[in-house]
């Protein structure tokens, strides 16, 4: 089995759009949201597997800190490293522009993320009621961020 990481591009919005839609989050963004992303300062990165793309990050940056806009992975390439990839990857990306702080917001009941971010290094910094909005309810979201 090959990792592979690319750059994010406009390029690959569908591509992009299409894992985020098979993710199983409740929101999703087609690719005029992602592109529109990319188009004003956003980066990310492509993460395949064998030449399948697999999942992709996309942040944004603001002084000097960073944060994760959108994470995912495709179900049938969970829990063989592409997450793992994508952190890693975008973390060295945002070493190289002197960035101090990486945040991210996760769903309380997610608990394989929260997992992995933890194992990454994340810790939690607060919570945010109520922040993510789905057809049964609200639910919280954990703050997490991660000192490079």
């Amino acid at each position: 089995m090959t990792l592979d990481l690319q750059p994010l591009t406009v390029a690959a919005g569908q591509v992009a759009a299409a894992l985020h839609a098979a993710s199983g989050l409740h929101e999703t963004w087609d690719a005029a949201a992602i592109n529109g992303l990319l188009a004003s300062g956003g980066n990310g990165l492509l993460a395949s597997i064998d030449g399948i793309p697999a999942g992709f990050v996309l942040w944004r940056v603001a002084a000097d800190e960073a944060e994760i806009l959108t994470i995912c992975t495709a179900p049938e390439h969970r829990r063989a490293g592409a997450g793992r990839l994508l952190l890693e990857g975008a973390r060295n990306s945002l070493r190289l522009e002197n960035i101090a702080q990486l945040f991210l917001e996760v769903a309380v009941d997610n608990a394989p993320a929260i997992a992995l971010y933890r194992a990454f290094g994340f810790a939690e910094t607060g919570l945010r009621p109520g922040y993510y909005v789905r057809r049964d309810g609200a639910i919280d979201a954990l703050v997490m961020a991660l000192t490079l």
